[in-house]
């Protein structure tokens, strides 16, 4: 069974810095793309950053060169987000592609919250 857990929310201040992880576990196929995608209270769900196989990594425009993704060789995927800002604040979710076929899996997200 595939599981996707994220963690690394909490509080934080505006031009704070917190990274997000998301541990993946059951994976027996070959994922393409991993992604943090965020919803905001009252708002639609997201992307934040996509990463490929290959290392590819795409960014909304909003945390160009504030967010950082990475992936490594088990699984995991990372979100580092720095200079934060109160509009970053959301729950955080993490989603993984597999190739074929091309189903999408999901975590339960972890919460960022502006402190201020």
């Amino acid at each position: 069974q595939v599981q996707l857990v994220e963690s690394g929310g909490g509080l934080v201040q505006p031009g704070g810095s917190l990274r997000l992880s998301c541990d993946t576990s059951g994976i027996t196929f070959s994922i393409n793309t991993m992604a943090w995608y965020r919803e905001a209270p009252g708002k639609q769900r997201d992307l934040v950053a996509s990463i490929t196989s290959g290392g590819v990594a795409t960014y909304v425009d909003s945390v160009k060169g504030r967010f950082f993704i990475s992936r490594d060789k088990r699984n995991t995927v990372y979100l580092q987000m720095n200079t934060l800002k109160s509009e970053d604040t959301a729950m955080y979710y993490c989603k993984i592609t597999r190739v074929r076929p091309s189903v999408s899996y999901w975590g339960k997200g972890t919460l960022v919250t502006d402190s201020s």
